[in-house]
Parts: structure tokens; C-alpha cells; sequence
């Protein structure tokens, strides 16, 4: 059996380990921490804006606090990347979960908006660290035919405590007020730290190197592995931007054409229902068939969605393009995470991944300022159409250059 991962721009064959090795034994220190931390972030997010206005700031203030989760994550990659190299991952973990817990008192507390605006910064920050850490982790935890269901895994954790922490958030809301979903984000993000404190690290799978490989500066990586960041690098933070207005969209367009807000809420609740259901087979594919298998239909069913919700007209069109928006997302979990991994080298990985979070963050923060952009010059249908237009080119930028190396 050979499998196939991605140096520089090429598929080199590496040897496949015997399938003895199970993500069940490393379920609790590899899922349980971003089960929580996903947890936290989900609890608040939906309500940050409102907390914003409670402390005096405008509708426009408030889309910017909201932004600075990004700004923060964006700002943070690079910096993120050093303090895991340095630390390791697992203290990078624990340092995460304690900077947003403090992020977060600090959001509780806070007397003004700019003071919640830099708790919301924190929240942001922590996300990227621990998320780097957590990637890196399983690059080398887990062996290489199971690599994509490890990575897809792990995106479907997070969705999953993003999307449970909403309703629970809202039980503490009920008893406690808006401050509420604040309290069980802090209780999620000391549960996350605890959980990573307590486990031991887990044995990389090569350890027969004796000696630690020689630093290589970020510089060097960048102009070592241009091509692929340029290339698939960029396919991924096409994919990043289709994700990010996926969630501004369909809220947008269903108001649009007169649904009302609970009637919304359900569409988006069902596409993610479909969505979380699918990251495990989706990782499967990847492993046994190759990831282009996974990458390039995913972005194509994403893309033909978007082109076709400005067609839609009530409930039922809408709901039905959803789904399968939804579905070729699901299909997709984990693809960032996976085709970064089989790209970064052994020399100076942390730092390679930081730089691939960095691109496809760019990605993520830039398609809903085009979004925008375009909407308010032309059309919201024309935004739409145009951010579809964003999934087809991912699709044959996928299409050109990400192998249909598979094991045989």
C-alpha cells in the first residue's frame, strides 16, 4: 500500500503504517479540548452584538466588535505559530484556554464598549493559538492513512460544540440573563484548559529522530514552498470565503424575499444538521480515495448552490438549496485542515501551518467585505451569484492542482 501526501507542489509516496491505530484511543485528548472550546465560542458569539448594544454601542460599532473575533484570529496565526514551536502544543492548548477565559471575564465585566472589544480580541486570539496547536498535534499523533478522518473529525467536533452552545447558552440566559452565556463560555474554556492540562502528551509516531531538526525561518519556508501556497494555498482560502459568507448570506436573502426570523433559523438549523452528519465519511473518503475526491465536489456543489439561491422564492426553494449547500459543505470538512497538513514539511511545520491559517484566514475575512462590496454597488443577487463564481474557481483551482493521489 502506498499513500500519497503533498511536499512543496508534488505527491511523494510514503510508507503506510498497518491499520492497528484508532482515534477512539485518542478520543478525550484530541476531541475532548475542542469539543469544549468549540463549546465556549458557540455560547457567545450569537450574542456579542447584543452585548455590544447593552453597553451603549452603535449598530455600526457593534458589526466591528463583532469583526475583531476575526481580526483577532487573523493578527494571531503568525504569533501562534512561534509560541507552539516554542512551548509545545499542549501548553500552547492550556495558554489558549486561560487567555480566553480571560478574555471572556474581561467581556463580563467590561463598563464600556471598547473595553468588551478587547475581550472579543482576546476570544479571537486564543481561537487561532489553540486551533494551530491542536492541528499540529495530530499531524503527528495520528498516522497518515487516517489523517483526513483525524482532521475532519476535529473541524466536526468544533461545529458540534458551536452548534450545542447556542441552546445551552440559552438555558443559562434564561436563568441568568444575557451574562448567562458568558458563565458557561468561561465554565467551557476552564474545562477546555483543565482537560489539556491533565492529559499526558501523546507519543509522536516517529521516534527514532534523535537529534532536533535545524530551525528554518519563515522567510525561507515561504520561498521554499511558494508554489504551493500560491496555488493550493490559495484554493483553500476561496474555501474559507465561500464558508464565511455562507452564514451571511442565507439570512440576507431569506429576509429578502420575506421569511421571517424564526422561519430562517430553521433553514439554518437543518443545513446544519445535514452539514455536522457528514464530517466522519467525508474523512473517510479522503483517506481511501484521495482528497481531491472530497475538495473538488464539494466546492462544486457549493458554488451551483450559491448560483442558484437568487432563483429561490419561499420557504421551500430556499430550504432545499440550503440543504444541498449544506451537504457540499459537509462533504468538505476538514479539507483546509488536511490538504495544510499534507503540505507542510517536517522542518518547521508549526510555522508552515501558521503561514497556510494566515492565507486561508485572508480568505475568510475578505469574502464578506466582497460580499458587501458587491451588494451594495449592484445587487444582493449579484453578491450572491459573484461569491458562487468564488466556489467554481475553488473547484478548478482544486481541479489543476491537488492530486488524485490515493492509496492503492
Amino acid at each position: 500500500m502506498r499513500q500519497y501526501q503533498i511536499t512543496s507542489s508534488h505527491f511523494h509516496p510514503v510508507p503506510a503504517s498497518p491499520e492497528t491505530f484508532s482515534l477512539r484511543k485518542i478520543a478525550l485528548p484530541a476531541f475532548g479540548p475542542s469539543l469544549l472550546f468549540g463549546m465556549g465560542e458557540g455560547a457567545v458569539f450569537p450574542i456579542l452584538a447584543l452585548s455590544a448594544r447593552d453597553l451603549g454601542a452603535s449598530s455600526a460599532q457593534a458589526g466591528f466588535i463583532v469583526a475583531l473575533v476575526g481580526v483577532g484570529s487573523l493578527l494571531a496565526n503568525l504569533p501562534a505559530a512561534a509560541l507552539a514551536t516554542r512551548y509545545g502544543e499542549r501548553r500552547a492548548m492550556v495558554g489558549a484556554a486561560l487567555f480566553s477565559l480571560l478574555g471572556l471575564v474581561l467581556c463580563l465585566l467590561a463598563a464600556n464598549p471598547w473595553l468588551f472589544g478587547t475581550g472579543v480580541f482576546m476570544v479571537g486570539m486564543s481561537s487561532a493559538v489553540f486551533l494551530l496547536a491542536r492541528q499540529t498535534f495530530l499531524i503527528e499523533a495520528v498516522p497518515l492513512y487516517l489523517r483526513a478522518r483525524a482532521m475532519s473529525t476535529l473541524g466536526g467536533i468544533m461545529r458540534i460544540g458551536m452548534f450545542a452552545g447556542p441552546f445551552i447558552g440559552a438555558a443559562f440566559i434564561h436563568w441568568l440573563g444575557l451574562p448567562g452565556a458568558y458563565w458557561l463560555a468561561i465554565l467551557s474554556m476552564l474545562g477546555a484548559g483543565l482537560v489539556s492540562l491533565a492529559i499526558p502528551d501523546l507519543e509522536p509516531r516517529q521516534t527514532t529522530q534523535v537529534t532536533a531538526p535545524p530551525r528554518i525561518s519563515m522567510r525561507q519556508l515561504a520561498r521554499k514552498h511558494a508554489h504551493v501556497l500560491l496555488t493550493l494555498g490559495v484554493a483553500t482560502a476561496l474555501v474559507s470565503a465561500l464558508r464565511a459568507c455562507r452564514q451571511i448570506v442565507i439570512p440576507l436573502w431569506a429576509d429578502h424575499i420575506g421569511l421571517d426570523a424564526t422561519t430562517t433559523a430553521l433553514i439554518y438549523g437543518l443545513m446544519g444538521a445535514v452539514d455536522m452528519l457528514l464530517f466522519y465519511p467525508a474523512g473517510k473518503v479522503m483517506d481511501v480515495r484521495g482528497r481531491f475526491w472530497v475538495a473538488f465536489p464539494s466546492m462544486l456543489i457549493m458554488g451551483l448552490s450559491l448560483l442558484i439561491m437568487p432563483w429561490t422564492t419561499g420557504f421551500v426553494s430556499l430550504l432545499v438549496v440550503c440543504l444541498v449547500l449544506g451537504f457540499g459543505n459537509g462533504i468538505g470538512s476538514g479539507i483546509i485542515m488536511t490538504i495544510g497538513a499534507d503540505a507542510s514539511p517536517s522542518e518547521g511545520r508549526t510555522v508552515f501551518l501558521g503561514m497556510w491559517r494566515q492565507i486561508t484566514d485572508l480568505g475568510g475575512s475578505g469574502g464578506p467585505l466582497l460580499l458587501s462590496g458587491l451588494t451594495a454597488i449592484a445587487s444582493l443577487a449579484t453578491g450572491i451569484v459573484s461569491i458562487g463564481g468564488i466556489g467554481l474557481m475553488a473547484a478548478w483551482m482544486f481541479w489543476r492542482w491537488l492530486p488524485r493521489g490515493r492509496a492503492v
